[in-house]
């Protein structure tokens, strides 16, 4: 397996807004949730114990990987998720019906152009706290915790834009 080189380091998501990033992404049981950066696989494992969605995690660390396995088969849903050791720049994400990232702004703009390719009209993308640049949010919310604020948005992918590329 080749050795990939992150473009940023792992932050994982704030545990107090893993269900308002949920809830946002309107997950249901025939849902395929990705998580693009998946870190221990917290998000995905989410969507699968709370709503059933089968769930894909990617992420370049393979330590992380692993620790979101073995996280996975502790939370009894690893009939329903997988994790990939993969560069996301070079996955397949095309089954999804749910894209979440917690990825920098730079990253989102350089990843833009596949969710638009590879995510079907419907398709919903999800990230915490870092825009799409001019792609505007179809809905953003607040959720204010101890720590800081948090910001999540929600694009959804249209027909207009699956003709864009």
């Amino acid at each position: 397996m080749p050795q990939f080189q992150p473009d940023i380091g792992h932050i994982p998501s704030h545990p107090d807004v893993i269900q308002d990033i949920l809830n946002l992404a309107k997950i249901t049981p025939e849902d395929i949730f990705y998580d693009l950066g998946c870190g221990d696989g917290q998000m995905v494992i989410a969507a699968a114990l709370q709503y059933g969605a089968r769930g894909v995690g990617v992420d370049i660390d393979p330590d992380r990987i692993q620790a979101a396995n073995e996280n996975a088969l502790a939370a009894g849903v690893s009939d329903r998720v997988t994790f990939r050791h993969q560069n996301i720049f070079e996955s397949d994400f095309s089954d999804a019906t749910v894209v979440y990232v917690y990825l920098l702004p730079h990253v989102n703009k350089r990843l833009r152009p596949m969710l638009w390719k590879q995510l079907k009209p419907g398709g919903r993308v999800i990230s915490l706290d870092f825009h799409m640049e001019d792609w505007q949010p179809e809905h953003v919310i607040y959720v204010p915790t101890p720590e800081a604020e948090f910001t999540i948005f929600r694009w959804v992918i249209s027909e207009q834009l699956a003709d864009r590329i």
